[in-house]
């Protein structure tokens, strides 16, 4: 009789480096979940407007949607999983599928109605302009209880000035 040590892995391990190689890399890709992912954002404000960049690499115009309601931007879409042939097994599948979602809040000094979309080289560049009339800055003067009298009593000297009767060229009160 043979002893032989025990670490509780024989059983899992392949027979051959082969089969180890195709075990590792059909359990990688498919245990991946191709339900849907999350496009990288870079997002920025300018002086007159926000921008939004979606990095969207193989999807067409036609698979997104952009829409803005109370505020919210919302831009939806799907990258779909095109197989080229039947006979290809992947060894090696990173990039991301399915349907994304993303939601933007932006503050309501926005004009929704310019908003402009560009798909270009894989990239979507939503430009949120800046409502002018919301945006301009005023000057605000400020005033007080004081400054309110002091109208109300040059009002009466001025009632008083206008009241001034002329009889043989004296002036007199009325």
């Amino acid at each position: 009789m043979a002893l032989s040590r025990y670490n509780g892995m024989q059983e899992n391990m392949p027979n051959t480096f082969s089969s180890m190689l195709d075990r590792f890399f059909n359990e990688s890709v498919n245990a991946k979940n191709y339900s849907g992912f999350t496009p990288h954002v870079d997002a920025c404000e300018t002086e007159k407007s926000y921008e939004i960049e979606v990095a969207l690499p193989g999807v067409k115009k036609e698979d997104i949607s952009i829409d803005f309601q109370e505020g919210k931007l919302t831009i939806t879409g799907e990258r779909q999983l095109e197989r080229k042939e039947e006979g290809r097994r992947y060894h090696m599948l990173e990039t991301q599928y399915g349907s994304f979602s993303r939601t933007f809040y932006l503050p309501d000094k926005v004009s929704p109605d310019k908003i402009t979309a560009q798909l270009e080289d894989g990239v979507l560049l939503v430009t949120v302009p800046k409502d002018e009339h919301k945006t301009m800055k005023r000057q605000i003067n400020i005033s007080s209880t004081n400054d309110s009298k002091k109208k109300v009593s040059e009002g009466k000297a001025s009632d008083e000035k206008v009241a001034v009767n002329t009889d043989n060229g004296k002036a007199k009160k009325s």
